[in-house]
């Protein structure tokens, strides 16, 4: 398997690399978990981390390397973005209800 060089940006992993193993195409993950083991037992913390290319070639605009910046927010999983596939006929994921209680506000009628 190949590996690859990559920076990290952000939180506690700033200013690091680390080999990452790229896939079939080419390229990294674009999202890299890193689980922190609690001290006091507890459950780990889950660093997220979420790939954004380097930088652009000048005359066609292709990323000329991959690097990982903080995903501060998603910790405890909230927000899975770019987790599983996604196809033309898959239904949107539901959006938040604004009422707090999650149903139709129906005392102004």
């Amino acid at each position: 398997m190949k590996s690859e060089e990559t920076p990290f940006e952000g939180g506690p992993m700033d200013g690091r690399s680390l080999p990452i193993l790229l896939g079939p195409t080419g390229t990294p993950p674009k999202t890299y978990r890193i689980p922190v083991p609690d001290d006091a037992g507890g459950p780990p913390t889950v660093l997220v981390y979420r790939r954004v290319p380097r930088g652009h070639s000048k005359r066609l605009g292709l990323p000329k390397g991959w690097k990982y910046e903080y995903s501060a927010g998603d910790e405890k999983g909230a927000g899975k973005r770019g987790s599983g596939l996604r196809w033309p006929w898959s239904k949107p994921d539901p959006a938040p209800d604004a009422t707090p209680g999650g149903k139709p506000d129906d005392t102004h009628e």
